[in-house]
C-alpha cells in the first residue's frame, strides 16, 4: 500500500486528491469526518463502515448469484453424465472428455474479477468479499447435485432422459436471471447513483490511498502488454493459478463419476456430491476470514494446498474404505477451492495500476484456463474405479501451484526489503506514480 501523511498533507498529496474529486465540492482530505487507516476523511453524514456495508449488499448478492451460474454448465456436464448423456449420444472412449473441453472457458469470471477487486474495495478488504464471490463455485456444485437429483426424477417425461431436463430447466434459469441483471447490476463508484457525490468521491479517494492512482480512463496499449510481461513476478502469477486449475476442474467435472464408483445409483451420486462442495464452501470463508484478519494472503494459500495433496494421496494409496474415500474428497476440496481465491486475490491486489491490473489479470486466468483442457483427459473411463493417472496429475500441478507461490513469496519479501532500505520520495510525479503502478518505490507488495 501507498504511504501518506497525515489527513493535512503536502500541497502535492492534496492536488493529487483534488484530481479524484474533479469538479466535486466535497474534497475527502479536508472534510470534516472521521478519518480511516489510510487518513482518508470520511464524509461527515456517515462513516466508513456502512460505507462499504452498503457497496456489500449492492455487489456481492450479484456478483455470488452471476458466478454461481456460470458454474453451473460445468456442474451440469459432470452430473449429466448419470442420467444417461454417453448413451444417447453415443460418446465412447475420451469422446466425453473431448466435449468437456467446450466448457473450459472463464472470460465472465475475469471480467467479474477486475471488477470487484479494483474498482471498490481496499487490498485489506478485498479477500473475505472475493472467497463469497469465488465460493460460488461450491456453492453451484452443492447446488448442482440438489438440482440434479430432483430433475433426475423427470427422466422420460415427454420422451426425454433426466440429462436433457437438467440443460433444459436450468438453461432457463440462467437466461431469466441474466436477461433481469442486465437492467440491474451495479455501475463503478463514479457512476454509482445510489451514492450521492461526497460518498463517490470518498470511495475513490480511499482506493488511491490504498494503491494509487488506477489511470482507468487510459487506454491499454500493446506497449503496455510487452512491458507488464516483462515482470517475472507477472508470469509466476500465471502458474500459481494454472497449477490449481487442472485439479480444480477436474473435481469438478469427474466428481459424479468418481462417487459413483463407491456403488452409489445416480440419484444417491447427486446427493453424495453435496457435502464435498458445502465443506469445500464454509472452508474457504474461514480461510477468507483469517487472512483478512492478519492481513496475510501466503500462509493461507500454502496451508490449503498441502491439504489438497494430503486429500490426493489418500485417493492414491487407500482404494477399499468409502468413508476414508470420501473424507479425501473433502479434503479435496477444501483444499483446492480454499487456496484458488487466496490465490487470485493476493496476486490481483498487489499490481498496482489499471493496465498493469488489466493486463496481469487477463494473463494469469486466461493461462490459467489451459490447465482447464490437460483436466478434461485426467480422467479417463478406462482408469476405473482407481483413477490412478488422475490423481497423480492432480498432485503434480497442486506441487506447481506451491512452487509458484512460494517463489513469489520470496521475491516479493525480497522487493519489500529492499524498498523499505532505499528512499521513498525520489521526485516522481503523479504521472510517473501511476504508470509505474506496483513498481512504484512507494509500494508495498501484501504477503
Amino acid at each position: 500500500m501507498f504511504t501518506k501523511g497525515s489527513s493535512g498533507g503536502s500541497a502535492e498529496e492534496k492536488d493529487g486528491v483534488q484530481d479524484i474529486v474533479g469538479n466535486n465540492t466535497y474534497h475527502p482530505g479536508t472534510a470534516d469526518g472521521e478519518s480511516d487507516e489510510l487518513h482518508v476523511r470520511c464524509p461527515p453524514h456517515t462513516t466508513e463502515r456502512r460505507i462499504v456495508m452498503r457497496i456489500d449488499w449492492r455487489l456481492v448478492p450479484f456478483l455470488c448469484i452471476l458466478y454461481l451460474l456460470a458454474f453451473l454448465d460445468r456442474v451440469n456436464i459432470a452430473n449429466a453424465r448419470s442420467f444417461h448423456l454417453m448413451e444417447d449420444l453415443g460418446l465412447q472412449g475420451v469422446e466425453y472428455n473431448t466435449v468437456l473441453q467446450g466448457f473450459v472457458q472463464n472470460y465472465g469470471g475475469l471480467l467479474t474479477t477486475r471488477f470487484f477487486l479494483g474498482m471498490w474495495y481496499k487490498r485489506s478488504e478485498a479477500q473475505k468479499r472475493y472467497s463469497l464471490f469465488f465460493s460460488s463455485t461450491s456453492l453451484a456444485g452443492a447446488f448442482g447435485g440438489l438440482l440434479a437429483s430432483a430433475i433426475g426424477k423427470m427422466d422420460g417425461i415427454r420422451g426425454y432422459h433426466g440429462w436433457r431436463w437438467i440443460f433444459i430447466l436450468e438453461g432457463i434459469l440462467t437466461c431469466a436471471v441474466a436477461l433481469l441483471f442486465f437492467f440491474v447490476f451495479p455501475s463503478f463508484p463514479e457512476q454509482a447513483k445510489w451514492l450521492n457525490e461526497e460518498e463517490r468521491a470518498y470511495v475513490k479517494a480511499r482506493l488511491q490511498a490504498d494503491t494509487g492512482r488506477n489511470a482507468a480512463e487510459r487506454k491499454v496499449s500493446f506497449r503496455d502488454f510487452l512491458t507488464v510481461m516483462k515482470d517475472h513476478r507477472v508470469w509466476l502469477g500465471g502458474f500459481m493459478y494454472f497449477g490449481l486449475i487442472v485439479p480444480a476442474y477436474g473435481y469438478a467435472y469427474f466428481a459424479p463419476t468418481i462417487i459413483s464408483t463407491y456403488g452409489y445409483n445416480p440419484i444417491q451420486t447427486q446427493l453424495h456430491s453435496v457435502p464435498p462442495w458445502a465443506a469445500s464452501f464454509g472452508f474457504s470463508l474461514l480461510i477468507a476470514a483469517l487472512s483478512d484478519a492478519t492481513k496475510l494472503r501466503a500462509p493461507f494459500a500454502l496451508a490449503p494446498l498441502a491439504l489438497s495433496i494430503a486429500g490426493f494421496g489418500i485417493l492414491l494409496s487407500v482404494h477399499d474404505k468409502i468413508r476414508i474415500q470420501y473424507a479425501a474428497l473433502c479434503f479435496v476440496t477444501m483444499g483446492t477451492y480454499g487456496a484458488m481465491p487466496i490465490i487470485v486475490c493476493w496476486f490481483n491486489m498487489n499490481l498496482g495500476g489499471h493496465h498493469r491490473r488489466s493486463i496481469g489479470t487477463a494473463w494469469q486466468v486466461g493461462f490459467g484456463n489451459i490447465g482447464g483442457i490437460i483436466a478434461t483427459y485426467s480422467f479417463v473411463s478406462t482408469d476405473a474405479p482407481r483413477f490412478v493417472k488422475g490423481y497423480a496429475i492432480a498432485i503434480s500441478f497442486t506441487i506447481l501451484s506451491i512452487i509458484a507461490c512460494t517463489v513469489y513469496l520470496i521475491s516479493i519479501m525480497v522487493e519489500n526489503r529492499k524498498r523499505a532500505k532505499s528512499a521513498r520520495d525520489v521526485g516522481l510525479s503523479e504521472y510517473e506514480k501511476t504508470e509505474m503502478g506496483d513498481l512504484n518505490p512507494e509500494f508495498k507488495y501484501m504477503y
